[in-house]
């Protein structure tokens, strides 16, 4: 059984800086693309960053470049997600995706199979 479990999450006030990690478990992920989404109050959830399966390549929505950096260490099955910067419009649900058996990455949330069940950061103003 595939399973994805962040963590990190928390309150802030703006300015701050927070990690997220992903654990997987239950299959190989090493090789495979993963990424972070989210969704704000009231909002759609939309793509956050990706990383590729080698580790070489990464992507960031163009409302967190700069602050937001995405990292993997497949010897512990983890992906992180380290914020600086942190706004109250960054407040929402992370969640953790993985694209099984891809290397490449994917800004779309339809093609990742895998998501955790997300978790909370708030950021204060």
């Amino acid at each position: 059984q595939v399973q994805l479990v962040e963590s990190g999450g928390g309150l802030v006030q703006a300015g701050a800086s927070l990690r997220l990690s992903c654990a997987a478990s239950g299959r190989t992920f090493s090789s495979s693309a993963m990424g972070w989404f989210r969704q704000g109050p009231g909002k759609e959830r939309e793509f956050v960053a990706a990383i590729s399966g080698s580790g070489a390549n990464t992507m960031y929505a163009d409302s967190v470049k700069g602050r937001f950096s995405i990292s993997r260490d497949d010897a512990k099955s983890t992906v992180s997600l380290q914020m600086n910067s942190l706004t109250p419009e960054d407040t929402a649900v992370y969640y953790c995706v993985a694209r099984l058996g891809f290397r490449g990455s994917s800004y779309y949330s339809r093609d990742h199979k895998y998501w955790g069940q997300g978790t909370q950061v708030t950021v204060s103003s």
